[in-house]
């Protein structure tokens, strides 16, 4: 088997009596797109500051290329790019000032920026841009940049914490699309995100829920488990929809979307028991139908599923 390019030993991190990472234990493939999937305060950017030797942990271990994130701290960051949510760019620079005050950060060969530059302008659409002053992009672009200047010095390893976190539906898209590229190019991504539809662009996924893991799989794995037991809920008051669904036997969880309740269930597929329990509660003349599960209703299982735990 090809040695792991990210190993993690019950790594962990403590803030006086916060557990923001709880003891997390998983491996990373090269060139594979590895995601970490929660919401605000899940310990995802612990988790990466950790990874990039920002932070040391105060439980277990990391290695990458078998470096020691918490003994070599310093030995391990010429070896990836870490973007934060808010990049280091200069406002005040352009495009291509920018760029290269990355570059000789890096050290990057000037024989070799030329290329370089071209690669990264040909992929982030930011060519036409290269003489603009960095504050006076978008926030897309700013995002596109901040990539830029991450992957100037061709890391094999990419951290990204939230990277389409404010950014408009049409420059996420770009961004993943980037992301992408550099992954069939061999490069190794962890990237976080609160977006779970995101997570399906991932070629595994760890869902992380206060500093725990919830699970580890690829995407389809996560949904195929909760395949025929997902029902939508339409046509009633949303809420009270919600809060009757949950005392029905053998619902395990119901969460709202907007005006629909997806309803997680161990019952028969025709809906009978539930669609007689919303009738009976007042709640007569809903459509319930079978889905295909969102990631949200595998993440809201998981999250419901270590309550009762």
């Amino acid at each position: 088997m090809p040695t792991p390019h990210v190993v993690l030993e019950e790594l962990g991190r403590r803030y006086g009596d916060i557990d923001a990472v709880q003891a997390l234990s998983f491996e990373v493939a090269r060139g594979e797109l590895f995601g970490v999937v929660g919401p605000d305060g899940a310990g995802k950017t612990t988790l990466l500051r950790m990874l990039a030797g920002v932070l040391p942990p105060t439980a277990g271990d990391a290695r990458i290329d078998g470096v020691s994130v918490r003994r070599e701290p310093e030995r391990i960051k010429p070896r990836l790019a870490y973007m934060s949510q808010r990049f280091g760019l200069y406002t005040d620079l352009t495009v291509t000032e920018n760029i290269a005050f990355y570059a000789d950060l890096y050290r990057v060969p000037r024989t070799e920026r030329p290329a370089r530059l071209d690669q990264l302008y040909g992929f982030s659409g930011l060519g036409p841009f290269r003489g603009r002053l960095a504050g006076a992009l978008s926030g897309g672009m700013k995002q596109k940049l901040g990539l830029c200047c991450a992957l100037v010095h061709r890391p094999p390893l990419l951290l990204l914490d939230e990277p389409t976190f404010g950014v408009d539906p049409i420059s996420r898209r770009d961004l993943w699309l980037i992301v992408h590229e550099m992954v069939a190019a061999g490069t190794s991504v962890i990237a976080s995100t609160a977006y779970l539809d995101e997570a399906e662009r991932c070629d595994r996924v760890l869902l992380l829920h206060q500093g725990r893991g919830l699970g580890l799989a690829p995407p389809a794995q996560f949904q195929e488990r909760l395949a025929g037991r997902v029902f939508e809920v339409t046509g009633a008051d949303a809420e009270r929809t919600r809060r009757v669904a949950e005392g029905v036997p053998g619902v395990q969880g119901a969460a709202r979307f907007g005006r629909v309740v997806h309803v997680t269930t161990t019952d028969p597929q025709d809906g009978s028991t539930l669609r007689m329990a919303l009738a009976a509660a007042g709640l007569g003349g809903v459509t319930v139908r079978l889905v295909e599960p969102s990631f949200e209703d595998v993440f809201i299982e998981r999250v419901a599923e270590a309550g009762r735990g």
